[in-house]
């Protein structure tokens, strides 16, 4: 609760306001505001209420997390960052969303209201739907020590998501690199560090790198870079209304697109896989990395985006999972996967909650997020579990409590793997850091299947 400084108050690391700031105590944070006041004025506009003869200040009816005076209120609401604003070119409503059959239906019944028989019965099914030939398909890779070596200290999920976009012959210029779910936009920023090397740069080819996030972001990185050559974008919508062919940045020079992702919050992956390789015209021009040829001149950089309307083809794509107990079927594209295997919307929804069992028993920070499921991205990487385990601790131990919910994450990645193969993509899943760094630390990755000859 906030009130002006009271004796006791002042005892705090902050004895007095600093100057030419808000003289409002916010009990809270144990000191004083650091809004700038107006001149000869004691309180900021959030505070201005304390002062006696002040105007009455009330919340706004768009945004409850801040207040406005209530004879400017018509005033504001034409100003206020929280109102709704023209929707860009690129934003088609839910064009990324999925097919809704057998969703709108779905009731959400958690574990701890299902019967032991219940229990057993999802478990047998999802052993019997893990035996195949996907398991063993990544099983190896994940398994792979070498996985995550190029990691370092402060900056290891981002030096190691480099370094498999290098191995994956994705990491260079003359691309342009989509960051789903962007946040600040550090991935980004290290992206294009790497190509700031002389090898790089004497390539001449111009690089792109498209921020998508859908929420305002404070601190930004990408608004610092000034180079040559490069262009930074950031777009402020919702992935699952994005259309990336009507992006102006993508048709401008059509450069091969790559994307990235890290910590990509439950259906979001989906959304994202869904922009890049369902959009018409990236799916008409997807093909392998592009051997690096020195072009002769300007003219061969001109010509080399000159062909087709759309964006240029999908390079790529290379994305750290998390939250799988935050996906939608709606939103889901191994949808086909897991009805081939006889299982139903219902089913993955309860493999969903049972994949949080993976983590939830070794977490040491406990962070709540929003409650909607496909929250693009959260600052920080020890995301909640869906549901406390508490329920099912009779039933099973808390290893086999784990094993069952890493075996739920892969088999919802399978699907992901299932839909890439169908669009003409080799995928793959890695562990690209330790579980001493982050306990989601998978990596999906994928480029365009070798054309059979």
């Amino acid at each position: 609760m906030h009130h002006i400084a009271s004796p006791a108050s002042l005892s705090s690391n902050m004895a007095t306001p600093l100057p030419g700031r808000c003289g409002f105590f916010v009990e809270k944070k144990k000191r004083f505001c650091k809004m700038v006041v107006g001149k000869g004025k004691v309180f900021c506009g959030e505070h201005a209420m304390m002062e006696e003869g002040s105007r009455r200040r009330i919340v706004c009816p768009l945004d409850p997390k801040h207040t406005v005076s209530e004879d400017k209120l018509h005033k504001h609401l034409k100003k206020c960052n929280s109102r709704q604003k023209p929707h860009p070119v690129y934003y088609v409503e839910n064009i990324n969303s999925g097919s809704a059959d057998g969703d709108e239906t779905l009731q959400q019944v958690s574990l701890s209201e299902r019967s032991r028989s219940q229990l057993q019965s999802l478990l047998d099914k999802l052993k019997s739907a893990a035996e195949g030939e996907f398991i063993d398909y990544h099983r190896e890779e994940l398994n792979n020590p070498k996985n995550g070596d190029s990691a370092y200290k402060h900056l290891k999920q981002q030096s190691s998501i480099l370094g498999h976009l290098e191995a994956l012959g994705l990491l260079a210029r003359g691309r342009c690199f989509l960051e789903f779910g962007a946040g600040r936009g550090k991935l980004s920023h290290w992206i294009h560090e790497a190509l700031k090397t002389p090898d790089h740069l004497k390539t001449l080819d111009d690089l792109q790198l498209l921020l998508v996030e859908r929420c305002t972001t404070r601190f930004k990185v990408d608004g610092k870079h000034q180079d040559a050559g490069v262009q930074f974008e950031r777009l402020q919508v919702d992935i699952q209304h994005l259309d990336l062919s009507q992006v102006p940045l993508l048709t401008l020079k059509k450069l091969p697109l790559v994307g990235v992702g890290k910590h990509l919050c439950g259906a979001a992956t989906d959304l994202a896989l869904r922009c890049l390789l369902e959009t018409p015209q990236l799916r008409e021009g997807t093909e392998p990395p592009p051997k690096r040829l020195k072009p002769s001149g300007p003219s061969d950089l001109e010509s080399a985006g000159d062909t087709g309307s759309g964006p240029g083809p999908v390079l790529g794509v290379a994305v750290a999972l998390c939250c799988h107990h935050r996906c939608e079927w709606r939103h889901y594209v191994g949808q086909q996967f897991f009805l081939q295997r006889g299982l139903n919307a219902e089913d993955f929804s309860a493999f969903c909650r049972m994949s949080s069992w993976a983590t939830c028993g070794l977490r040491t920070k406990q962070h709540l997020l929003s409650q909607n499921p496909t929250n693009q991205r959260e600052d920080e990487e020890e995301h909640e579990p869906v549901e406390e385990t508490d329920v099912v601790n009779g039933f099973l131990s808390p290893d086999e409590r784990q094993r069952v919910g890493r075996l739920c994450k892969r088999l919802i990645d399978g699907g992901r793997l299932h839909f890439l193969k169908t669009r003409g993509f080799a995928g793959k899943l890695s562990r690209y850091v330790g579980s001493h760094v982050t306990l989601e630390n998978v990596l999906l990755s994928a480029v365009p299947s070798p054309l059979s000859t």
